[in-house]
């Protein structure tokens, strides 16, 4: 067993990738982040191996990262690795979110092509080949879209929603209705490297790179096992991080809210002034309308501190300069 420490640069290219391309065979990089997954890790690397089996003209590549899981999921993936050469664990030294963890499986990742999934079997192997086909046919990028979903009502709603503002809002052509399942060709993933932002939204930095684009249309699963690893709380910081990465609208948009308050005060004073000198009879103390009036401005100018708060807080966090990621330990057993 080889182990290595690494931190949140690019691995060097091993030898295995050069006897690949000297044997004319393409590699397939699968990149799976694994948090907390021991209850179905195993079922999906059995999928995952049975979908592959099908294309015996690649060689594959599966790189697992393990993003600081508590239930026992390392050992598992050191055992798949013990029992499949394919297979190199790249155990984070703690927990450091799924978008690292994707971030951290890329620079690890050797491939041809690199494919981007989860392990939960909501995105299903077997859709994975649908993207190679396209690949092949001269795509460089392949976003897996969602069809349908087995997901609640309330999610379904929010997760149209957002999509949508999204495209809206952004600078750049994000695709609607699709996660991080996707596939790179090796030049579009070397490029997605350089990309080092700590707030990272990688279906955003995909979109805004360019290239040959194509989408694969699949009904997504249910979740085989366990429980969902985006509780509202990270999907709320997830949609934050699209929105201000991918967009100045909310900084414009407190220019505007300033603008229509400016406005409204205008009128107010207008009308103030005129009770005072056309009516004084029946000028009575405006508390009602002087406390209406300073909840909403104070209302405003907290709502605006927030949003620059935001862009404040995304300007700290990079200029501190810190890894990415820390990662304790590389886990790749030699074919022999």
């Amino acid at each position: 067993m080889a182990e290595t420490i690494s931190h949140s640069v690019p691995v060097p290219v091993p030898q295995q990738q050069k006897a690949v391309e000297d044997a004319g065979r393409s590699l397939v990089s699968y990149v799976l982040p694994v948090y907390n997954e021991a209850e179905g890790i195993r079922s999906f690397h059995e999928e995952l191996a049975a979908s592959v089996a099908t294309r015996p003209e690649f060689d594959y590549q599966f790189v697992y990262v393990n993003d600081g899981s508590a239930d026992g999921s390392l050992a598992i993936l050191r055992d798949l690795a013990k029992n499949d050469p394919r297979v190199q664990v790249v155990d984070f030294a703690r927990n450091f979110g799924h978008q690292i963890a994707i971030t951290a499986g890329l620079d690890h990742a050797d491939g041809d092509a690199v494919i981007i999934m989860d392990t939960d079997l909501q995105d299903p192997p077997r859709v994975s080949l649908e993207m190679i086909d396209a690949w092949q046919s001269g795509a460089e990028i392949v976003s897996a879209r969602r069809r349908t979903r087995q997901d609640s009502r309330f999610k379904r709603f929010t997760a149209h929603g957002y999509y949508r503002l999204l495209r809206h809002c952004a600078e750049v052509e994000i695709p609607v209705d699709t996660g991080d399942f996707r596939l790179l060709d090796r030049r579009a993933a070397e490029e997605l490297r350089g990309f080092r932002e700590r707030s990272r939204f990688i279906r955003g930095m995909v979109a805004s790179m360019g290239f040959e684009q194509a989408e694969v249309l699949f009904d997504r699963d249910e979740r085989i096992a366990g429980e969902t690893k985006y509780p509202m709380r990270k999907m709320l910081r997830l949609a934050a991080d699209g929105v201000t990465s991918f967009s100045t609208v909310p900084l414009k948009l407190i220019t505007r809210i300033g603008f229509a308050s400016l406005v409204l005060a205008t009128v107010g004073i207008v009308y103030a002034v005129g009770l005072r000198l056309f009516l004084p009879e029946v000028t009575v103390s405006g508390w009602t309308m002087l406390m209406v009036a300073m909840l909403f401005l104070g209302g405003v100018q907290m709502l605006s501190l927030g949003v620059m708060g935001s862009y404040i807080g995304r300007i700290y966090s990079e200029v501190q300069q810190r890894p990415l990621y820390i990662v304790r330990k590389v886990i790749r057993y030699d074919d022999d």
